[in-house]
């Protein structure tokens, strides 16, 4: 694939808008990374739109070049850190690396207990959501801190921070808890160095995320069909749309806003579980 859509900024301009610039967004084929790259075109950005599937990403990025978005397609496998690594020295290469980050790619995996979830369908929800960010990171961040400018989003989830009684979520949880707690720490790492970062927690939005499995790499045995995830099929046929996700990020980003949330509606489980931490501290003995 040619990667053609970059805009190259010298290493003493500081990020004050994000129009000229450029950004990097992985799971960008469709759903929300779609929209998150459709968004961030829209403001001017070159976007390098990275995916596992070719073929796909090849067509998103012609979208987005129809558009009038300067747009160019990877094909990169995120679980695996070097073919993250190639993408970033491809984008090095060309315009000295991106001045967005959107680790986005992610997969589903609901229906099944922690206790029948087999090894090689946790390596692959925690290869691609959690050491895809991990892998994202560690290649694009030297870039952003020679230049002393940029900006991280990674894609959590509002599952991060709860979990949704009878529905198995176990693992895909698991994942997203530790993106949030990733995120939260290189905020802290990144203080003062001109690079911010927000973490993602979207709730239900309409994409083919229910699908993941048909899309399952060769090395965690292929594709699945997953009768189990119906129910995610219906609660994303109802959610929002991924360019309100998008527009979404994109206000954060200008906002240097860390926490990204989609919908009111993650409020209350959110607080329940808060109050049940609160509640076991005061219940502990004075020292």
């Amino acid at each position: 694939m040619a990667l053609d859509a970059c805009h190259k900024t010298g290493d003493n301009t500081k990020m004050t808008t994000l129009a000229g610039r450029t950004a990097v967004v992985t799971g960008a084929a469709s759903g929300i990374g779609l929209g998150i790259a459709r968004a961030l075109g829209g403001a001017g950005m070159a976007v390098v739109l990275a995916d596992i599937e070719p073929d796909a990403v090849e067509r998103a990025s012609r979208e987005l070049r129809a558009a009038g978005v300067e747009a160019s397609a990877l094909a990169v496998d995120v679980s695996d850190p070097d073919s993250v690594a190639r993408a970033a020295h491809a984008v090095q290469r060309l315009c000295d690396g991106p001045q967005v980050l959107v680790n986005n790619a992610g997969v589903s995996f609901h229906g099944t207990s922690l206790e029948n979830t087999t090894h090689e369908n946790w390596q692959w929800v925690l290869g691609v959501n959690l050491s895809g960010v991990i892998n994202g990171v560690r290649s694009f961040l030297p870039m952003m801190k020679r230049r002393g400018e940029g900006h991280i989003v990674n894609t959590a989830s509002g599952s991060g921070f709860f979990i949704r009684p009878g529905r198995h979520q176990g693992p895909y949880a698991v994942s997203k808890f530790a993106v949030v707690a990733f995120s939260e720490a290189l905020e802290q790492e990144l203080e003062g160095t001109g690079i911010g970062v927000s973490v993602l927690c979207p709730g239900a939005v309409a994409t083919a995320l229910h699908a993941s499995g048909q899309r399952r790499p060769q090395q965690y045995g292929g594709p699945v069909e997953r009768p189990d995830e119906a129910f995610l099929k219906d609660l994303t046929a109802q959610g929002i749309s991924p360019d309100a996700v998008g527009r979404q990020v994109v206000q954060a980003i200008a906002g240097k806003q860390f926490y990204i949330f989609t919908h009111p509606s993650l409020r209350a489980p959110i607080e329940a579980r808060h109050a049940r931490i609160l509640a076991a501290l005061d219940r502990v003995p004075d020292a």
